[in-house]
């Protein structure tokens, strides 16, 4: 199963890489938008 899982992450790195950093913006708008309240 460590092969398998090993094997789709160096078939599949760009993509992985992209999630990752779509998941990190998704974060960071997520977080700015629930501090926005306390600004005004």
């Amino acid at each position: 199963m460590a092969k398998d899982i090993r094997f789709a992450l160096t078939r599949s790195r760009d993509t992985i890489i992209a999630d990752a950093l779509g998941a990190v913006c998704l974060m960071v708008m997520l977080f700015v938008g629930l501090s926005l309240p306390g600004f005004f």
